[in-house]
Parts: structure tokens; sequence; C-alpha cells
């Protein structure tokens, strides 16, 4: 791999309960488990960080998409959801569903740039065959 950009966080305290900053400070936080979990909810967790990511690195792959299309996507947006649950033996999993609104596509062409979004993003390539990802395309 030609590494163009490494990202470095460290994690302390007690994971979920526990703190989390970037080696440059761009990002530093306290962690709290979602009160679903049993938590406090003071604070954000690995999902929304995880949602977030995808989002914005989906967002940036249909960008490049649709630009190689020739197709206006300056009003996009991308919706993520990360569920964490249970397989059927009781271990933790992720599931994904990525919402993408492109106002002013028709929805066929809305859902073909988000097939090749789906391709080409660094996360969906990396997730692929390891959790479902649903892709959703929002009527205009």
């Amino acid at each position: 791999m030609n590494e163009l950009y490494t990202a470095e966080a460290l994690a302390t305290g007690a994971g979920r309960d526990g703190h989390v900053v970037t080696k440059d400070g761009q990002v530093e936080f306290d962690l709290a488990a979602p009160e679903s979990m049993g938590g406090s909810g003071d604070g954000a967790n690995p999902e929304q960080l995880f949602a977030s990511g995808y989002a914005a690195c989906f967002h940036g792959a249909l960008q490049l998409v649709a630009k190689k299309d020739g197709v206006d996507v300056a009003d996009s947006s991308i919706g993520s959801q990360v569920t964490l649950g249970k397989d059927d033996e009781g271990n933790l999993q992720l599931a994904v569903i990525l919402e993408v609104v492109l106002p002013g596509v028709e929805k066929a062409k809305a859902q073909d740039l988000a097939d090749k979004a789906h391709q080409v993003c660094p996360y969906s390539r990396a997730t692929r065959g390891n959790i479902d990802v649903e892709i959703r395309v929002a009527e205009d």
C-alpha cells in the first residue's frame, strides 16, 4: 500500500467509559456507554465515531464517482446508522445503514452512483463480508 495518511489515536480509561485523543489533538473527548447499554450516555461512544467516519468517507467516495460521471452532487448528504447487536451465538456485531440523499438526481442514477461509491469507499471495502451494510437511496 502506498501510504497517504495515518491517523493515530489513544484510548485510555475504562474502554467505553474512557477517554480518546488523537495524536494531533484535533479530536479529544470522554467516552460513555449509551444508557441503553447501562451507561450514563454522557459522552460519545465508538459506534457514533464509526458512524461519523463511515458517513464522511462514503460521502467523499460518492463525490468522486459523481464527478467522474459528470453529475453535480453539491447538495448531497449521507446519513449513517451503526447498530451494535448480538448474533445468534451472543457475540457482539455491527450493522450499518447508509442513507444517500441526492437532491435533483433521478432515482436510478442516484442508485447507480451509490452502488459505485460502495465499491470504492475504503470503509465499505474494509467492512465488506464482515458486517451487514445496507445502502438506501432516498426519494428525491
